[in-house]
C-alpha cells in the first residue's frame, strides 16, 4: 500500500490526516500547533510527490557525486594483534574465553 492510499489525497492534507499521523507517531499536537503542521506536512508531501515524478530511468548509479572522484580505501590488513588473553589474565573469573560475572537478576 502506498503513502497515497494511506493519506487519502496527499496534495491537501486535512486536519484529520495530521491527527492520524500524530496518533501513529505518538505525538501530542495542540490545537494551536495543528494549522502549522497541516501546512508543513502538506508542503513536504507535495515536494515528495514532485520528486517522484522526476525521470530517473536513464540515470546510472554512481559511487561518488563528483565526476572522476573515488572513495579512498585503506588496505585490508590486520593492524592490531589479539590481546584478549592478556586482558583476561587480570579478570577474577573467565570461562571459555568469556568474562564470568555475578548473577544480578534471579
Amino acid at each position: 500500500m502506498s503513502w497515497h492510499a494511506l493519506l487519502g489525497n496527499p496534495m491537501n492534507l486535512t486536519r484529520q490526516d495530521v491527527e492520524k499521523i500524530a496518533h501513529l507517531a505518538r505525538l501530542s499536537i495542540t490545537a494551536q500547533e495543528m494549522p502549522v503542521y497541516v501546512t508543513s506536512l502538506s508542503s513536504i508531501v507535495n515536494f515528495v510527490d514532485e520528486l517522484s515524478r522526476a525521470q530517473t530511468g536513464d540515470v546510472l548509479p554512481m559511487a561518488h557525486p563528483l565526476d572522476g572522484q573515488h572513495q579512498r580505501l585503506r588496505a585490508d590488513v590486520v593492524s592490531e594483534s589479539d590481546h584478549h588473553e592478556k586482558y583476561q589474565a587480570n579478570a577474577p573469573a573467565v570461562q571459555a574465553g568469556l568474562y564470568v560475572v555475578p548473577r544480578v537478576i534471579e
